[in-house]
């Protein structure tokens, strides 16, 4: 259930198949930083991501500093990670290439 935080096996699988995407520390939520050569890049790419936040209503946790953009992922009324992240994870590896 997209709603329900992942557990067990369900979540190793779920973080294997996410490509650079790690558990943070003490905290039930799952964490990527990307890269762009530009500011511009960058902030197209939080747009893109924030369309779809606003269709899904679910809105990631993010830090931009230039082409950096620092991605915290956990759907806080399941209180951990759930399939809502994941989704929005595979997203964001598409967009940003």
């Amino acid at each position: 259930m997209a709603d329900q935080a992942l557990s067990g096996l369900e979540r190793v699988k779920a973080l294997q198949s996410l490509r650079g995407w790690s558990e943070v520390r003490g905290r039930d939520a799952i964490t990527k930083t990307f890269q762009f050569k530009s500011f511009g890049q960058a902030w197209a790419f939080m747009s893109r991501v924030a369309l779809y936040a606003e269709k899904t209503d679910h809105h990631p946790e993010w830090l931009n500093v230039y082409g950096r953009v620092e991605v915290t992922l956990s759907t806080h009324s399941a209180g951990g990670v759930t399939e809502k992240d994941v989704n929005m994870a595979r997203k964001m590896d598409e967009w940003a290439g």
